[in-house]
Order: structure tokens, then sequence, then C-alpha cells
């Protein structure tokens, strides 16, 4: 099984990156891939710059990864209760591509953040939507209070509630 794993995030820094290669790791067996969406950056979406320059290489890049994995693992930044914009923009050009950007995999959706919130707000939003773009969602976790309940020197959960329920989720692909 072939596990795509991104942050909704391009921070080079990111908790959420560390979230998702945690959660695809849980999957024995799986090759894994990272994905940075910094390897993806375009231009603002409008109507106005797809009439521009059309549909750009990098959008087609990354619905091309989707389309190889066998399933997804996305964790989202939550930049004032929404999307962070990098991610956005990357999900705008690919639905324009085709609007089934998730193509029916099966996807896990999690989020996290520094704060109780554990980005939540992002996350409904998310798994809300997803149905509309072809995602097969799977399961979806909220990790309140990242750096209480992530030791980050052995990059893995350290909550065992948190760990259960996760283990649960990812049993799943």
């Amino acid at each position: 099984m072939k596990i795509l794993a991104l942050a909704a995030s391009s921070s080079s820094t990111s908790i959420n990156k560390q979230l998702a290669t945690y959660a695809a790791g849980l999957v024995a067996g799986a090759e894994v891939e990272v994905l940075d969406i910094n390897d993806y950056e375009m231009p603002i979406f409008s109507e106005d710059k797809e009439k521009e320059i059309g549909q750009p290489e990098q959008a087609k890049r990354f619905f091309q990864k989707i389309g190889e994995a066998d399933a997804i693992v996305i964790s989202y930044a939550e930049h004032n209760g929404s999307y962070a914009t990098a991610f956005k923009n990357v999900f705008d050009w690919t639905s324009r591509i085709d609007m089934k950007v998730y193509q029916g995999k099966p996807v896990v959706m999690l989020a996290t953040s520094p704060g109780p919130g554990g980005a939540a707000t992002v996350l409904a939003a998310a798994t809300g939507s997803a149905p509309y773009f072809a995602a097969d969602v799977k399961g979806s976790l909220s990790v309140p209070s990242f750096y209480d309940n992530f030791d980050m020197e052995k990059g893995e959960l350290r909550n065992e509630a948190l760990i259960a329920e996760l283990k649960t989720i990812m049993s799943v692909l």
C-alpha cells in the first residue's frame, strides 16, 4: 500500500507534517511518501489568472500524486479558523483540473495546533466538504495542544487516549 502523507501547511517546521507522517507510519508495511505543498506553489487562483496561464503544471503534478496513492493522510493547519492559504490555493487550482480531487481514495483527515482547539474548526470544514471532492473519509482526529501531546524527540504521540484513537482510525486503511 502506498500512502501519501501531507500537511495542509507551508511551514518548514509544520507540526501537521509531523502528525501526518507519524500517522501514516502506523500502517504496517505501507510505503509512505511525504509531500511538501511548497513544491506546488502557484499564483493565487482566480478565473482571470486561469484564463491567462491555463492549468499550472504544479496542479497537474499534485493531482497525479493523489492518483498514484492508495490512501491519503492529510493534517490541516488552521489559520484564523480556516485553511492555510498555501493549501487552499493548491486545492483550488487542482479542483479546476477535476472536482474529484481525492479521486475516490480512502482519506484520513487530521488537524493539530499548539492550543487546546486542535484546529478542530478547519478539520470540521474539511471533513464536511470532502465527499464533494470524492474523498472516502475513513476517519478524522483533532489533536489539541500539540506540544503537550506529541513527543518531538521521538516523533510520536505520547497521549495514550489519542494514540489508541489514531491507531483505530489508521487500522481501516
